[in-house]
């Protein structure tokens, strides 16, 4: 059992408030909750932006899709960045179902003969600046004892099926069912002894999205 565990500072289950998914409702609550926390009346915003109380009755209302000029007039108001009206919008999230035995098998960039890799799912362009590369990695008597990689990125292991000696770098550990391996993928790494086959193992892959 893991010893001196730091304690995590972020909550994973710590909900944001539920987001609209409706663009124009979304807009219309952040206006009406800058406002009150403002303790502005519909007519103060009014006489500031130049936009009648009956629209700004709309706008927050969400009935009428403002246009950007609106908004920014409304942004300033209220004292806060354009984008800040749109942070109540629920934008679709991404995500793959792969169902058993239906990973994709590739022949991933470095990979030598007798590896089997299956991609078990890909979110590319996405909200956090991250990619996740997720592979199944079956070792037979067939692979290559000496594959040694180089990328960009943090990446995990999670051992599900036999015994490898994996180096990191200038360390070679012992990895067996149960047991991860973290690691900065820039520093060379791969099996490099195969202790007990068939090896399964999960390959996680982090990195950032292309600029």
């Amino acid at each position: 059992m893991a010893k001196n565990v730091e304690k995590l500072t972020q909550n994973p289950h710590a909900l944001r408030d539920t987001p609209e998914r409706n663009l124009e409702v979304a807009i219309g609550r952040v206006v009406r909750d800058l406002r009150k926390r403002q303790r502005m009346t519909v007519a103060d915003l009014s006489v500031q932006t130049g936009i009648s109380t009956g629209m700004l009755s709309k706008i927050e209302n969400g009935v009428i899709s403002p246009s950007l000029t609106t908004l920014q007039s409304l942004a300033n108001a209220l004292r806060v960045p354009l984008m800040q009206l749109f942070s109540g919008y629920a934008e679709p999230r991404g995500a793959m179902h792969v169902k058993a035995d239906q990973g994709v098998e590739i022949e991933r960039a470095g990979t030598r003969a007798g590896h089997q890799y299956h991609l078990l799912g890909h979110i590319g362009s996405n909200n956090s600046g991250v990619v996740v590369e997720p592979y199944m990695i079956t070792l037979t008597t067939e692979s290559d004892r000496f594959p040694m990689f180089q990328h960009e990125g943090i990446e995990l292991l999670y051992m599900l099926e036999g015994v490898v000696g994996y180096r990191h770098g200038e360390q070679v550990y012992q990895l067996e069912p149960g047991d991860t391996l973290l690691f900065d993928a820039d520093a060379p790494h791969g099996p490099v002894d195969l202790i007990a086959l068939p090896a399964r193992y999960l390959s996680i892959i982090t990195y950032p999205q292309s600029k």
